[in-house]
């Protein structure tokens, strides 16, 4: 129960290492707000993790729009007075190659996983300064070192690395710490959408582990983010990625 009583967010947890991460945090006694575009998605989730006798704010919108991340952390607020942990997961994923990446691919990769981190960040820090703390998680990805036919996946990632170390270095004075946690070949839908099997059982057999890592291995790297034994770590990018990278 290293997360009892605490509120948390996490954005995009309609499906695969969201929804393991809220998950995780209902186990350890946290009180979660779920949020996801896709109403039957979040639904489901909802309908799970009340089954644990969880306590559950739903909240459909989506986050790299400014007015609909101010309302779910307003949501947040209502739900259970005070944000503790805002988790950042939210985005998505093109393989184009760089030559054939358009204006609006790369728009809209960058609005979703770049200012919807910046959205949710700046509204919640403001009432985590208010309270005197708080927690923000950034999700990124190791394709921020590169990767082929991803630039602007890549970009968006590195761009979250960037932000959460300036976040980090301004919000310290108030209590509130700022990391990264940067998966690496995760099995979800969105993974298995965006490469071939024969690219996903080369890098198993190139693994140290021999195997890609499952949702929960980045939702236990969150949790410990979350929990008061990360209490005196800000500003770093915690890698998951089987020491493959």
């Amino acid at each position: 129960m290293r997360l009892k009583d605490l509120s948390i967010i996490v954005t995009g947890s309609g499906r695969g290492i969201g929804r393991s991460i809220v998950l995780c945090c209902i186990d350890e006694g946290a009180r979660v707000v779920i949020n996801d575009i896709n109403p039957s998605s979040i639904e489901e989730v909802r309908t799970s993790l009340q089954s644990k006798g969880g306590k559950v704010v739903v909240f459909v919108g989506d986050v790299s729009k400014r007015s609909e991340a101010q309302g779910l952390i307003e949501a947040a607020i209502r739900g259970f007075g005070r944000i503790d942990v805002l988790v950042n997961n939210a985005g998505i994923s093109k393989t184009v190659p760089f030559l054939d990446i358009t204006e609006e691919d790369w728009d809209e990769v960058i609005r979703i996983n770049l200012k919807g981190v910046f959205n949710c960040a700046q509204f919640a820090a403001r009432h985590m300064v208010q309270q005197g703390g708080g927690r923000i998680i950034n999700i990124s990805s190791r394709a921020y070192l590169g990767i082929e036919q991803m630039a602007h996946y890549a970009a968006s990632k590195a761009g979250i690395l960037g932000l959460t170390r300036c976040m980090a270095m301004e919000l310290g004075q108030y209590n509130i710490t700022v990391n990264s946690v940067a998966p690496g070949m995760i099995d979800t839908e969105l993974t298995r959408s965006s490469i071939s099997d024969a690219f996903m059982q080369d890098r198993i057999q190139k693994a140290p582990l021999h195997r890609i890592g499952s949702p929960k291995d980045i939702a236990n790297a969150v949790v410990f983010l979350a929990s008061s034994e990360a209490s005196y770590i800000t500003g770093e990018v915690l890698h998951v990625t089987g020491g493959f990278y």
